[in-house]
């Protein structure tokens, strides 16, 4: 196929900028669509009462990658409604992980806490100081100081006069950034880092070897809190609640960061 000799190169190349946008577009803009029906399709089961088919769609959702708070939020109260407390708490801990000023979610944790007699850790005194703000928030702290401090410690040494003003921003840079780190550091590494689990399973023992028949630790009643500390093959090595440590098998705990 020839290019007509009348049109300009350029506006050819235009119009096929054009037509491949308006083709991408129209995909995403499908996509979208179909999330929302799936969304809506797994409401209106979860309000009919189908809770195991809202459970399927929510949980199908997750699956290709469409997460919220509201859709974790969601599973987990379908999973409440079918006497699954465990998986009801990891989902609105997921919902938290994503948004911890969701209210809903919060309020149904605790229920779901209260009717499991779930266990908890206890966070440790440096995370319990540095909880008014999130692993987010703290780390773009330190990016912004990061940047002031490396643009005054540039100004300082190309600048013949050193300026007590420049150094002193330097220093409170520095220390905004070291802070921010350590802040970082602990809460990953706290009861609610990267590290934490669920208990989905129930009449859960932990135990002191990787064996049934080891003897127990702990019963961990389902929702309760876990922190992974390290795998060997089917089972898990935790810390647990009050302050123990013990194994339990990795079909029966879920992280909460996915």
């Amino acid at each position: 196929m020839q290019r007509d000799p009348s049109t300009p190169l350029g506006m050819t190349r235009n119009r096929a900028l054009v037509i491949f946008f308006c083709f991408t577009l129209a995909i995403v803009s499908s996509a979208f669509a179909q999330s929302d029906d799936a969304f809506a399709n797994a409401n209106q089961a979860f309000a009919q009462g189908h809770f195991k088919e809202a459970i399927s769609s929510y949980e199908a959702l997750i699956r290709d990658g469409q997460w919220s708070a509201n859709i974790f939020y969601d599973l987990g109260n379908a999973y409440f409604r079918t006497g699954d407390f465990g998986r009801a708490i990891l989902n609105y801990e997921r919902a938290l992980a994503l948004d911890r000023h969701h209210p809903e979610a919060t309020a149904n944790l605790q229920i779901s806490r209260d009717e499991a007699h779930a266990l908890e850790l206890q966070p440790s005194w440096p995370e319990r100081y540095l909880q008014f703000a999130s692993v987010n928030q703290y780390s773009i702290t330190a990016a912004v100081a990061f940047w002031i401090a490396a643009f005054c410690l540039v100004a300082l040494i190309f600048t013949p006069r050193r300026s007590a003003t420049m150094i002193g921003i330097l220093l409170v840079m520095l220390l905004v950034f070291v802070g921010t780190t350590f802040a970082i550091w602990q809460l990953e590494r706290g009861s609610n880092g990267a590290a934490l689990a669920i208990v989905t399973g129930k009449d859960i023992q932990a135990r002191l070897a990787t064996a049934d028949t080891a003897n127990a630790v702990l019963a961990l009643p389902p929702g309760s809190e876990i922190k992974v500390l390290s795998t060997r093959g089917d089972w898990i090595y935790a810390a647990l609640p009050n302050n123990l440590r013990g194994w339990i098998p990795s079909k029966n705990a879920q992280q909460v960061r996915l």
